[in-house]
């Protein structure tokens, strides 16, 4: 069963002409699956861990802007120990970056640190995009990622 709410409709078409009558934009999205409209759960919070200057990470954010999204920049805000445990929890030493700029310019020495001293240390290594609704971690921008978000 897809994540995300149930909203039943008689008809696909119905859901077609709602939409067309936005004038090409979709106040109303989802995964239609015979006589359902599954949404993804709009009321959940959502944080965005990104960085600005990141392509992958703005293009993300483009797809989610229906969304109530907060944007933590890594650079900037920074990550707390807390969502730090809590990536690596998630990912593992898979949170790492290893084709950064930031994770060449590094000395051996300092790669086989463990992966929560080198975020902390340097929270740009992180991979991005991370989200995280409600307790729920996602990683990098797949289509896994945009069908769990419930966005295409």
């Amino acid at each position: 069963m897809p994540n995300g709410i149930c909203v039943q409709v008689l008809r696909t078409s119905k859901l077609r002409a709602l939409v067309e009558k936005a004038n090409g934009k979709i106040l109303i999205w989802g995964r239609v699956t015979q006589n359902c409209v599954y949404l993804p759960n709009l009321g959940a919070e959502m944080r965005f861990f990104s960085l600005k200057t990141c392509d992958t990470c703005r293009k993300a954010l483009k797809s989610l802007a229906a969304h109530d999204v907060e944007i933590i920049d890594v650079r900037a805000d920074g990550v707390s120990p807390a969502d730090r445990d809590a990536i690596l929890t998630a990912f593992g030493n898979g949170a790492l970056n290893t084709r950064s700029t930031t994770w060449r310019g590094l000395s051996e020495e300092e790669r086989a640190k463990d992966a929560g001293v080198l975020l902390a240390a340097h929270p740009t290594l992180m991979k991005r995009p991370v989200i995280e609704v409600d307790g729920v971690w996602y990683q990098g921008w797949t289509a896994a990622t945009k069908q769990a978000l419930g966005v295409d």
